[in-house]
């Protein structure tokens, strides 16, 4: 570093630097500067738009109650508008669930591997596989619904997955794996979140006993 003997020659050292030096530094200050600024303009941008469509979300939402076809209508059209966004995704398994309480299973399908592929993680995957793989009982693809609880799961999902595993292969005639499966989902506490499970057990023991 250089040793200055006078205020003078210091003087001179900066104005030296600034003349060399003083443009490129100010471009980088008005450039970080409208950087900043412009990073702030583009997140209120976001969260503006994420409140337009949550704001759309819930006046669909009012529509079910009023008219159902029309929400149906109305609900597609939301989806195909915000594809991606987690209000789309919500709205497709709302579409999934009228579908399956009519029993249109196939309809209920084709709407689960829509919110499968859209889905924005890897919870709402899981959730929307495990409701696809009990629409697949439903139309007795039962192959089709074990490849799907055959997918990875978060470790949340164990009970459920074991249950409706047991469902599929019961279904399917074998009582050995279905058995095997329930008790797996007994084991994960399947117990405390399904009321039905217990009975499945006991159900097919009564069976085996009469086999005997």
């Amino acid at each position: 570093m250089e040793n200055f003997q006078t205020e003078e020659q210091q003087v001179e050292a900066i104005k030296s630097f600034w003349s060399s030096h003083g443009n490129s530094i100010i471009a980088g200050i008005v450039l970080g500067i409208a950087g900043y600024v412009g990073f702030n303009y583009y997140v209120d941008g976001q969260i503006a738009a994420e409140q337009q469509v949550s704001n759309k979300y819930e006046e669909i939402n009012k529509l079910i109650a009023v008219n159902e076809d029309t929400y149906v209508a109305q609900a597609k059209k939301f989806v195909e508008e915000n594809n991606g966004s987690n209000y789309a995704h919500l709205t497709t398994l709302n579409l999934a669930k009228i579908a399956a309480d009519k029993k249109e299973w196939s309809q209920a399908e084709t709407y689960l591997k829509q919110a499968v592929a859209s889905a924005p993680s890897s919870t709402l995957t899981a959730n929307a596989n495990l409701r696809l793989a009990r629409v697949q009982i439903q139309l007795a693809q039962y192959d089709a619904a074990l490849a799907t609880l055959a997918l990875t799961f978060p470790e949340s999902y164990k009970a459920q997955v074991a249950e409706t595993k047991g469902d599929a292969l019961l279904l399917k005639g074998d009582t050995d794996a279905a058995r095997s499966a329930y008790q797996a989902a007994v084991d994960a506490d399947g117990l405390t979140t399904s009321s039905s499970l217990q009975m499945k057990l006991d159900d097919l023991a009564q069976t085996v006993n009469l086999e005997q």
